[in-house]
């Protein structure tokens, strides 16, 4: 066995979750590499729906044309009862509104998600290795030393386990996964093609022999995801030919071009733990959920989008306690989007077609950490916000032309934010440190010309949506939620501040 220098950050596995961490550490400058026992990249659609606050982390993140592009909307269902058809409306239509830019879900293959992110990490100058997964591990105090399936040894600062439901990781760090699997409920997922079907419309073949089929067309493809939910005692013949005369015996139609074939069960399961020493889980291993409401791949992207700054500011260090606001923060909200989606999954269990409504809480853009150690609950308000709330957008003119805040957020820094004259006299005088993540600053104007650390509220939407009535200073998480709130006191609360998130003591 070989052994490498030391790496910051290794993560096994190279889906949505566990790409999304490494692009993020990667540009915040870490030394990172991820690995995947699989030998290529994910070639289904599985994990199709993209919802709000995972576009708006995407946006950070620089690929969210590519998203757009490669996606496309959730079409109407047409619920199928012999030779009638009934429209459904599955997911509301929101407007596209000053704080909430990307309201509605997109329909995206996870292939294709997959894809984008991984296309992301070579542009950072990384490539996946694929084949070559985590055997075993070992911690001390200062490091893992990790046994690949190549038989590398890699030592690395911390080891993330985003290795799917099955997780080696999780398994080798003895942490309980607690919930249960149903092998009788199962459902066959296929991408196909289908001969004739329209794609204007999601299909439901509901009670076709006792079973309820359904057929979603994917974007900018001729296919399909078809999903059959397989009677308790059958046992599913995968041939191609098989899977073809079956679905036409279900609904007289033809299935063509099947390129992925799988057997779902709908494991109910969350880690008892997201931490072990040098250890993290994020994503299906930590949280498996039925797939009703679209929230598996959503929920792990974002334990990725609170854990990468995290583990960034205490490697620059920050105090090893940032790290464990990681599970405080994320568990209680997987806990939270299990069992939402559990109760989806149950009413189309009874086949009821209210059941399949899909409504506000699934965007994921309400989650708040208020109440979290980072966020206590005792903390000051604005009218409109909270400590640990999500920041929202609004239209601004900044000294880079910006002509969003959410413009002013992306990258890797702090943000905080001065309204009011008193505040914005204040910004200066602040101490940052300077290893780890930096401070941007900005004063709140009301202005309409572009002036240097000045961000012009032209429209008032900024200060309303914020909830401003006083002098104010609102710092913004490197993720985009709320990090302070702070209205007198100015120096030492900021001080109290940044003593839990940065390097300053």
């Amino acid at each position: 066995m070989t052994e490498k220098d030391d790496i910051d950050v290794l993560i096994a596995g190279a889906g949505p979750t566990g790409s999304t961490l490494s692009a993020d550490l990667l540009r915040r400058g870490l030394r990172v590499r991820v690995v995947d026992k699989a030998p290529h990249a994910f070639s289904g659609s599985r994990a199709k729906g993209v919802q709000p606050r995972t576009l708006e982390v995407f946006e950070d993140l620089g690929i969210l044309d590519e998203a757009v592009t490669e996606g496309g909307v959730y079409p109407l269902l047409g619920v199928h009862f012999g030779p009638f058809t009934m429209p459904f409306r599955m997911f509301k239509k929101y407007k596209v509104m000053p704080h909430t830019p990307y309201p509605n879900l997109l329909l995206l293959a996870q292939h294709r998600t997959d894809a984008i992110l991984h296309r992301l990490l070579g542009r950072l100058g990384l490539s996946v290795e694929f084949g070559n997964g985590i055997e075993d591990f070992e911690q001390d105090a200062d490091e893992v030393t990790a046994l690949l399936s190549s038989g590398e040894k890699v030592r690395c600062k911390y080891l993330v386990g985003a290795d799917g439901g099955a997780s080696t990781v999780r398994k080798a760090a003895g942490i309980p996964f607690i919930g249960e699997t149903n092998d009788s409920d199962r459902t066959l997922l296929i991408d196909a093609s289908i001969d004739g079907l329209s794609r204007q419309r999601w299909h439901i073949w509901p009670r076709r022999q006792g079973k309820t089929v359904g057929a979603c067309p994917l974007p900018h493809s001729n296919q399909f995801q078809i999903m059959i939910r397989l009677t308790p005692d059958e046992t599913p013949d995968l041939d191609e030919a098989a899977l073809a005369a079956q679905f036409h015996i279900l609904t007289e139609l033809s299935l063509s071009n099947i390129t992925w074939i799988s057997v779902f069960r709908p494991n109910v399961r969350l880690t008892e733990r997201y931490r072990a020493g040098r250890i993290f889980l994020a994503g299906d291993a930590a949280h498996v959920h039925t797939p009703a409401g679209g929230q598996g791949l959503n929920t792990g992207v974002q334990d990725a989008y609170n854990l990468g700054w995290k583990i960034a500011q205490v490697i620059a260090g920050a105090p090893d306690s940032l790290l464990d606001s990681y599970e405080a923060e994320r568990l209680p909200i997987a806990a939270r989007v299990l069992r939402k989606s559990s109760e989806l999954y149950s009413s189309l269990d009874n086949n009821r077609i209210s059941g399949m409504k899909r409504g506000d809480e699934e965007r994921q853009l309400s989650l708040s950490y208020h109440g979290g150690p980072l966020a206590p609950a005792n903390a000051p308000t604005t009218k409109t916000l909270r400590v640990g709330d999500r920041a929202q957008d609004a239209p601004i003119i900044g000294p880079s032309g910006e002509r969003r805040l959410f413009e002013a957020f992306q990258g890797t820094h702090f943000t905080l934010l001065a309204f009011g004259p008193t505040a914005a006299k204040i910004l200066p005088e602040l101490k940052w440190p300077s290893d780890g993540a930096k401070l941007l600053r900005y004063a709140v104007g009301t202005g309409s010309g572009v002036e240097q650390h000045v961000l012009n509220d032209t429209t008032g939407n900024l200060n309303k949506t914020y909830g401003i009535t006083s002098d104010t200073l609102v710092l913004v998480r490197p993720d985009g939620y709320i990090g302070s709130i702070i209205t007198n006191d100015w120096h030492v609360a900021f001080d109290n501040v940044i003593k839990t998130l940065t390097s300053a003591r």
